[in-house]
């Protein structure tokens, strides 16, 4: 949930130029295609870690559930928060919602 609000790190300039660069590799006919959407790009990048090759890594890509804001189906529900992780600060941080800003995204639910 929340694929907006997932946080990239290194610096802000750097990080949008890599994404731009990555969209604009290839042609509209042929692809290579990159998402602009967040739960999209978020998607693609989980994929990258996964062995693809393998029927482990074609199954948990499966049950891989991405979500821009909040769905209807988990609104009102407890949802487990990892207080470990929300707490550490760490500098020269983006945001998806920011990156999907730059690159022209249609489908932006608000960041905040």
């Amino acid at each position: 949930m929340n694929a907006e609000k997932a946080v990239v790190s290194g610096r802000r300039r750097y990080t949008i130029e890599r994404y731009k660069m990555e969209r604009d590799v290839g042609s509209v006919r042929k692809g290579p295609r990159y998402p602009k959407e967040a739960d999209r790009i978020f998607r693609r990048t989980v994929r990258g870690m996964l062995p693809m090759k393998q029927a482990k890594g074609i199954e948990a890509f499966k049950r891989l559930s991405v979500y821009i804001g909040v769905p209807i189906d988990f609104r009102g529900k407890e949802v487990e928060k990892l207080e470990e992780y929300q707490n550490k600060h760490v500098a020269n941080v983006t945001t998806l919602y920011e990156i999907c800003k730059e690159l022209g995204s249609k489908v932006i639910v608000d960041g905040n």
